[in-house]
């Protein structure tokens, strides 16, 4: 009886914009970034009915609303919502949905639409935006049935976050918010992701073991800290080199001896100059793009270093480097089998030291004239940032000076984007959520977070 009572409860006839905020929560979706507008008016009402499950931040700028979004994206794993209204809402909000189509971001875009009677009529603010968003999102859609709301948003997250994750937008025709109809809500499935061939596994080995001069690029997206954890571990047990691709030094621990930098716009010469000597390349979870590889030229198209490609896309796969072996895997699952697998020879120490050794000189402070010396405030930043500090940096050259002067810590972020989008970067650090109002210098007493200038435990 209770049971047959909840699902009439959860059947009732709703209106559309209820409809919605109903299947973010049945789909997890926490949190939505918006600027608020009269297509989706409805669609706000049905969010403030949900207030107790989503968080609705109101944002000022479109394209800021789909950073931050995204931005939610790339600490997480798991998409937020944008919502803008139609037409120049929507072209404010692109560059976001370039943000997260380039750095494999899972996003979840909302745009009011017309009302569905008015298409092709070049209606006030009219986009097609199937056409409009097609080459920078994964799917595009348009809702004009209430009725297929919980499917349309389902099947959204699921193309979100599965293979290499990345941007949907879904456009909301105006009429179709305001339908009242009778739908049940669509939870979330679970789909297994991909798990690494055991013999391509064994492969790798095999192909190390004959390495005298290795070097792991770590990039990729939607780490999770036990996978994250068992990267650190196969990468360390070997003693292999690492570097992080473009903007990707929230995948790696920048403080171990085996970080030895990163691969991208402003990267250190002389570590590009050594990675060109590297007989084995062993690309985690990064695309091996422009950025990363110097313009395409770190490796020659045919004989260059062997390379072992592991990417969550297959089709990324041989994509413009030619493989000696393509792991087709979830990064997460490859990360935790290769770092149960028994650690071999690494005759490589010394290779490794010199490339770390490397790092640690690039990023000496230079002395040159002038009031303001930048890689000195980049390495104060480093010493007074709190452990679990968010970093977020914009597009331009002075992107690449924290980069370049700051090895990030196992528990803090750096996010960028990769697509080199403006207007990106936003507060630089935030405040440890244990702070304890008690400096944690000796000799100090009490301090208040946004002044304290001498401990890693307060915001600086």
């Amino acid at each position: 009886m209770e049971l047959a009572q909840a699902r009439k409860l959860r059947t009732a006839p709703r209106m559309g914009g209820r409809i919605l905020a109903d299947a973010l929560v049945a789909q997890g979706i926490q949190h939505v970034f918006a600027v608020p507008g009269e297509s989706y008016l409805d669609v706000l009402d049905g969010l403030y009915t949900r207030q107790d499950a989503i968080n609705l931040v109101t944002c000022r700028f479109e394209a800021g609303a789909v950073h931050m979004a995204e931005a939610y994206g790339k600490l997480t794993g798991r998409p937020a919502a944008a919502m803008v209204t139609r037409g120049p809402g929507a072209c404010h909000a692109s560059i976001g949905v370039h943000v997260a189509m380039q750095d494999s971001t899972p996003l979840l875009l909302f745009v009011g639409q017309i009302p569905f009677e008015e298409t092709d009529r070049d209606s006030f603010q009219e986009v097609d935006y199937r056409r409009m968003f097609g080459p920078l999102a994964k799917w595009v859609t348009q809702i004009d049935d209430a009725a297929r709301i919980p499917e349309l948003v389902a099947h959204a997250v699921d193309v979100a976050t599965t293979g290499r994750p990345g941007p949907v937008v879904i456009a909301l025709s105006e009429g179709m918010q305001k339908h009242r109809v009778d739908v049940p809500d669509l939870g979330p499935i679970h789909v297994s992701r991909p798990q690494p061939d055991p013999a391509a596994l064994a492969r790798m080995v095999d192909l190390l073991a004959s390495a005298q001069r290795p070097l792991a690029i770590l990039g990729g997206t939607c780490w999770s800290d036990a996978g994250r954890a068992a990267v650190h571990a196969f990468l360390t047990a070997r003693n292999l080199p690492v570097a992080v691709g473009f903007r990707r030094q929230a995948a790696y621990d920048g403080t171990l001896p085996n970080f030895v930098g990163d691969l991208g716009v402003g990267s250190d010469p002389a570590l590009v100059a050594r990675a060109r000597e590297a007989d084995l390349i062993l690309a985690i979870g990064t695309r091996l793009g422009e950025a990363t590889t110097q313009g395409y030229q770190l490796f020659p198209a045919t004989g260059g270093p062997t390379i072992v490609h592991v990417h969550p896309d297959a089709a990324e796969i041989g994509r413009v480097f030619r493989p000696a072996l393509g792991i087709a895997a979830d990064l997460n699952a490859f990360a935790v089998q290769a770092a149960a697998l028994p650690p071999g020879p690494a005759p490589w120490a010394g290779w490794t030291a010199s490339l770390r050794a490397l790092r640690e000189a690039g990023r000496a402070v230079p002395a040159y004239d002038g009031a303001l010396n930048v890689a000195q405030c980049m390495r104060d930043l480093e010493r007074l940032a709190a452990p679990d500090a968010v970093f977020t940096s914009d597009a331009g050259n002075f992107a690449t000076w924290p980069a370049r002067f700051i090895n990030f810590g196992p528990d803090q972020r750096m996010l960028g984007p990769t697509n080199g989008a403006m207007g990106y970067g936003g507060g630089s650090v935030r405040r440890n959520p244990g702070w304890s109002g008690r400096c944690q210098t000796p000799g100090r007493g009490s301090c208040a977070p946004d002044t304290c200038g001498s401990c890693r435990t307060s915001r600086c």
